[in-house]
C-alpha cells in the first residue's frame, strides 16, 4: 500500500495593496458622502398633501421638475398660493396678472415688448400673448407645455411650465430656492407662504423630525 508523501507548504507571499487603490479609496469615500448629503431629504408625497393637492396636477408639476430641475412640490406651493389650485372665480387678478400661475403680459411674453411698462400689464395684441416665436423674440418665459404650438398661462401645463422655467431661471434648479420664489413675487409675505406650503407637501425625513 503506497504511503502518502507530505507537501512541503511554500512561504505565502505578503500581498501589498496596489499604490492606485490606496489613493483611489479616500475619493470613492468622498464620492458617496457629496452623493448622499447632495440627496433632497424627500420628494414624497405628504399625507397633507394628500389631502390638499388635487392628484390631477401632480403629473404636471413633476414632468415641469424633470424639464427644468424646479421642485415639483415648490410647483404646487406657487399654484396654491397664486390661484387656490385654479379654483378661483376668475383667473385675471386686478393688476391684470393671468392664468393659473398668475403671469404679467410682460413677464409672460417678454418685458422687451415695445408695449411693456409699469406693472407689465402691457397692450399686447392677444394672438401674441401665446405665440411661442414671439415669446421668444421678447425674451419671455411663457413655454408650449403641451406641445400644441401655443404658450397659453390659461392652459395649465404651459402655466406650470412656465411657472419652472421663470423659478429655474431665476435660481430654483440651482438650489436658490427663497431667491426664485422673491422673483416670482416680491414680497416676504409670499415667500412666506409658498415656502410653507411646499414643506407641507412632502414627507420630512426622520433626522428633521427628531430635531423638532
Amino acid at each position: 500500500m503506497p504511503t502518502k508523501t507530505k507537501k512541503k507548504k511554500t512561504p505565502k507571499k505578503n500581498k501589498h495593496a496596489s499604490p492606485f487603490i490606496i489613493l483611489l479609496i479616500p475619493i470613492l469615500i468622498l464620492a458617496i458622502y457629496f452623493t448622499i448629503n447632495s440627496l433632497p431629504i424627500s420628494n414624497k408625497l405628504s399625507l397633507v398633501g394628500k389631502e390638499e393637492v388635487p392628484s390631477q396636477y401632480i403629473p404636471i408639476y413633476k414632468a415641469a421638475e424633470k424639464e427644468y430641475g424646479v421642485p415639483w412640490n415648490l410647483l404646487a406651493a406657487h399654484h396654491r398660493v397664486e390661484t387656490r389650485f385654479s379654483t378661483m372665480k376668475s383667473l385675471i387678478s386686478p393688476v391684470g396678472a393671468e392664468g393659473h400661475m398668475q403671469f404679467m403680459p410682460c413677464t409672460f411674453v417678454g418685458w422687451s415688448h415695445p408695449t411693456c411698462g409699469d406693472l407689465g400689464k402691457g397692450d399686447i395684441p392677444e394672438e401674441q400673448k401665446t405665440d411661442p416665436r414671439i415669446i421668444e423674440k421678447y425674451g419671455g418665459y411663457g413655454v408650449d407645455g403641451n406641445g400644441d404650438g401655443l404658450a397659453d398661462p390659461f392652459q395649465i401645463e404651459d402655466a406650470v411650465f412656465s411657472a419652472a422655467n421663470y423659478l429655474a431661471r431665476n435660481g430654483a434648479a440651482r438650489g436658490e430656492i427663497e431667491q426664485a420664489v422673491f422673483a416670482y413675487n416680491h414680497s416676504d409675505k409670499y415667500v412666506e407662504d409658498v415656502l410653507y406650503f411646499a414643506e407641507r407637501y412632502i414627507e420630512k425625513s426622520e433626522e428633521s423630525d427628531n430635531q423638532q
